[in-house]
């Protein structure tokens, strides 16, 4: 309920950040103290949340839940979808401060400066 109603009352001692949940808290602690209990047999690494290792596992398995509308095209993380759907949107974000060409990603961007030797 409280994420309907904004209320946070669990509040991280080291730098101020407020929670709806005790649990959220605990495991926002674990950025602060690098713990990181989530391992991944396959590849050894480990994570700090539950959430990011299921992310991880789709490398390995080649899942890729994420379809875009527009073309089919497929992807593991719904962040990866977010931003190719700017190329058919396209929205350009990242602006060149030298020619003012615009790129959808800022890895685009930092690679079109190397063209003007940044």
């Amino acid at each position: 309920m409280r994420t309907h109603t904004g209320d946070k009352p669990f509040k991280c001692d080291v730098c101020g950040k407020v929670f709806s949940y005790r649990q959220i808290l605990k495991e926002h602690m674990r950025l602060h103290t690098n713990d990181k209990p989530n391992k991944y047999d396959v590849c050894d690494k480990v994570f700090n949340h539950r959430q990011i290792l299921k992310e991880h596992m789709r490398l390995h398995t080649n899942d890729k839940p994420y379809k875009c509308d527009v073309c089919n095209k497929v992807f593991s993380y719904r962040q990866s979808l977010k931003l190719h759907m700017r190329t058919h949107t396209g929205d350009k974000l990242y602006k060149c401060d030298v020619c003012g060409k615009g790129f959808s990603q800022n890895g685009n961007l930092q690679r079109h400066m190397r063209t003007h030797g940044r």
